[in-house]
């Protein structure tokens, strides 16, 4: 009797210590599900001010989730048609993403994002080490555009790929798999629209294309500050790079913290900026906020 009974409290114990852990499990792929909702907030708000005019409040109201409407998101002046109607194709693929993520963790509402000219000109001016004059507009133009787009699908992508190895559920790592797969799909297109156009003088600065985006690379590798993750369209000894890679030509990852130095701008995770002028939302971005 005296043995069955050690049996059985073992037993106990047993389910007790994986009930704990499976809980932890969960709870860990849910802080880490959440967390890309930031960008994915950033992108959804971005790509539909730009190619409508209007964001979330308008198009799916209940995914803002009642957080505060984004500061001077506005539409963008496209001239070339094909382009706005990618840009708006980016936009609903974002609505989806906000979607497939609230279906699986609550998540939280939308942080304030600052999407406005100044927010990206201030980017821009980082990158270069010195203020542009004019001050750089994303929603002047076609290219204008491409280059502030160019600043944002290829952060999350690198976010999922640093999650995914981190994540114990199957479920967990699919969604994460089809949101990393659009996203660099996305990244991809972009790419290669500022690719075909990386020669071309940007408007009134004269300086290229491809070095816009060789100077976004290298500020986002610097703000990371975990060493090359991010190359722009002209940094290799060849002709360019249409994709980019490590040494294996695979993808780089990041950590939320290098993800939270970046879009903060301000190169440490505690210290909210940039556009995310009050931080992040979820467990992961706030628990860096003093």
């Amino acid at each position: 009797m005296a043995i069955h009974y050690i049996s059985i409290v073992v037993l106990i114990a047993v389910l007790v210590a994986s009930s704990t852990a499976a809980s932890e499990t969960i709870l860990s792929d849910v802080n880490l599900l959440e967390f890309p909702l930031n960008l994915e907030y950033l992108e959804a708000e971005f790509f539909l001010y730009g190619s409508t005019g209007h964001g979330l409040d308008k198009i799916s109201p209940e995914l803002a989730d009642g957080g505060p409407t984004p500061i001077g998101a506005k539409l963008a002046k496209f001239n070339d048609i094909v382009i706005r109607d990618i840009i708006y194709q980016f936009a609903l693929q974002e609505v989806g993403h906000l979607r497939a993520i609230k279906n699986t963790v609550i998540g939280f509402p939308r942080p304030l994002l600052d999407l406005s000219q100044s927010s990206f000109s201030k980017v821009i001016d980082k990158a270069f080490g010195r203020p542009l004059r004019p001050s750089f507009d994303p929603y002047a133009n076609d290219i204008n555009y491409l280059i502030a787009s160019y600043l944002i699908p290829y952060v999350g992508l690198t976010g999922y790929v640093g999650a995914n190895p981190l994540l114990q559920n199957a479920s967990s790592r699919q969604l994460v798999a089809g949101l990393l797969g659009v996203e660099s799909g996305q990244d991809a297109v972009i790419r290669g629209l500022l690719y075909e156009r990386r020669a071309w003088k940007v408007n009134p600065y004269g300086v290229t294309v491809g070095e816009f985006t060789d100077r976004i690379s290298k500020l986002r590798n610097q703000l990371g500050n975990e060493g090359v993750k991010d190359e722009g369209l002209d940094e290799t000894f060849s002709s360019g790079s249409i994709l980019a890679g490590d040494k294996y030509s695979l993808a780089y990852s990041r950590t939320p913290k290098e993800i939270l130095r970046i879009v903060y701008g301000s190169g440490n995770e505690t210290v909210p900026g940039g556009f995310y002028p009050k931080g992040g939302n979820g467990h992961i971005a706030r628990s860096y906020l003093k």
